[in-house]
């Protein structure tokens, strides 16, 4: 499934979503204020989807004058992989972690926490902004996006449900009866539906990514010893990030241990280390 395949198909599900929450809240009149809003989100994710993250992260620009470490390897990895230099930015959070972002490879950017700077070496940051520079090239990135802005907006509205539920809301203009009960199940499953989208999607392309990742910077040792490091820090100290947007993360942001890995958007990093050491093993 291609790239625009993959984010119609979003778009459309997620525009479901949405119309059913504004149905069960509003009846038909709910359901066609839900449609015009989902429009305006739709338009509103596929043009600043990327403003939309970085600024939910306080993301500040970088270039080359105050991080020229940085900058000069994924100024590198760009040029090998013959896409422009995508824009930089710091996230001030000791988590070590790192996204890309933006709806192709002209408008992309990539943030990296101050921890992932403070406990990678530039051969563990290269094995890592390969990685997100992979996201870029496969061109996953507006996908990604799209469903941080558009999960986000459905768990905002699922939780508005749920409080109409309490006060009695949700009986539409040919809903007699059963209107609270239905408030009651969309709120609870509209936010899982939500996330097991972001699952399909996202647990593919990392596998993916850190593949290309790895092809791109001929070594993909350094994305596996990063991602030790990573995983390690992250169950230690987890990111406060939002469920919508963890799946742009290059490890959980958000605790998942128990069932909770079950659910969580990224594949398990021992698989993830395994895959890229057969890599290795393959390439000597």
């Amino acid at each position: 499934m291609n790239s625009f395949v993959k984010t119609t198909f979003l778009l459309g599900v997620m525009t479901g979503l949405l119309m059913l929450i504004g149905g069960l809240l509003g009846g038909r009149g709910g359901i066609e204020l839900a449609f015009v809003f989902a429009a305006v989100l739709n338009f509103g994710s596929y043009w600043f989807s990327d403003r939309i993250v970085l600024a939910a992260y306080g993301a500040k620009p970088l270039d080359a004058s105050n991080a020229p470490e940085l900058y000069s390897i994924v100024n590198e990895l760009a040029q090998s992989a013959r896409i422009p230099m995508p824009r930089l930015y710091l996230i001030d959070s000791d988590t070590p972690n790192a996204f890309a972002t933006g709806r192709n490879p002209q408008h992309a950017a990539v943030a990296v926490t101050r921890g992932i700077l403070r406990i990678c070496d530039r051969e563990e940051l290269k094995g890592v902004l390969g990685h997100e520079l992979s996201h870029v090239i496969n061109r996953d990135i507006l996908t990604s996006s799209i469903a941080a802005t558009l999960a986000g907006a459905i768990m905002m509205l699922a939780s508005w449900v749920r409080w109409g539920a309490i006060f009695g809301l949700g009986r539409g203009d040919e809903d007699e009866g059963g209107g609270i009960v239905g408030l009651i199940v969309i709120g609870v499953l509209a936010p899982i539906a939500a996330t097991l989208i972001q699952l399909a999607i996202s647990r593919t392309r990392e596998y993916q990514a850190d593949a290309s990742g790895a092809r791109l910077t001929h070594n993909p040792l350094l994305l596996a010893n990063a991602l030790r490091k990573l995983e390690a820090s992250n169950e230690r100290m987890p990111l406060d990030a939002s469920p919508a947007t963890a799946h742009l993360f290059i490890v959980n942001p958000l605790s998942a241990q128990g069932i909770a890995r079950l659910f969580s958007t990224h594949p398990p990093i021992e698989e993830r280390i395994r895959r890229l050491e057969h890599m290795a093993v393959n390439v000597q």
